[in-house]
Order: structure tokens, then sequence, then C-alpha cells
């Protein structure tokens, strides 16, 4: 195989399990857009291409967040209402990085997009994170 692997672990009962073995750029590393010197976007171009691989090192530390199509859909007495999320709560946030991909219609479930905060501290980086999941409304529900 010639490009980027994708492989997703999960720790489980102190072993690791594979989960997902995926031959192309994956959604786990997205934040590889803005926290590393190479995105895997791109280093799957150079391997295609024959070119020299790029840097891999991160950058920044980084803590990334999915936006599920669920964040469209707000629960009110008369049923689901689509709404658009107001992005720009997220911008009072420094370092984050909010990138969306463009898809037409929100499902439950569906991957509509994601943030990346980056910090120099790996552990301010993922309070960030949270904080902003909630001031669009994303609580462990979602």
């Amino acid at each position: 195989y010639i490009g980027t692997l994708a492989v997703e672990f999960f720790v489980v009962d102190d072993a690791l399990v594979i989960n997902e073995m995926a031959p192309r750029p994956h959604n786990s590393g997205h934040y590889t857009l803005d926290a590393c010197i190479t995105s895997q976007f791109e280093q799957q171009v150079r391997a295609l291409c024959g070119l020299p691989l790029g840097e891999t090192r991160a950058h920044s530390a980084a803590a990334m967040v999915n936006l599920l199509g669920d964040l469209w859909y707000e629960v009110g007495p008369t049923g689901h209402r689509h709404r658009e999320p107001d992005w720009s709560k997220l911008y009072a946030f420094p370092g984050l990085k909010l990138h969306l991909y463009g898809k037409h219609h929100a499902r439950p479930g569906r991957k509509m997009g994601h943030f990346t905060v980056l910090d120099a501290d790996p552990e301010r980086a993922h309070a960030l994170a949270v904080a902003a999941r909630a001031a669009i409304g994303i609580t462990d529900a979602h």
C-alpha cells in the first residue's frame, strides 16, 4: 500500500483493540491540518505522487471536536427544528480553527465538520475545547 493508512485504536480493559483501518486520510487525524508541519492530506498527495514525505511533527498541542449533524437541530415543544449553529461563539476562543465540510444536509450522527483548538499547553487546549463545545450547545448527550 502507498499512501496514508489510518489505524483507529481503543483501549478496552487495558488491552489495545483495533477499531478500524482506513486506507486514506481519516477523521481522527483531521487535527493535522492545523497542528502538524505536514497534514495527513498533504502527506497522502506526497506519497501518491512519489514526492519526499513531509515532517509529521506537531508544532502545537491540539484538541479536536467533531461537529455532528445533531447540532443543526433544536428540540422544542413542537419537535425538532432545523437551525444553523451560531459559529460566531467559537471565534471567542483563542487558537480555535473551525472547519465546516460544506455538506448540504445535516443528519443526526453525520460528520458535518470539526474544530481544533491549538495551544502550547495540552491541558489548556483541552479545557478550551470543552468550553467551546458548551458554548455552541454540545453536551455529553450529543
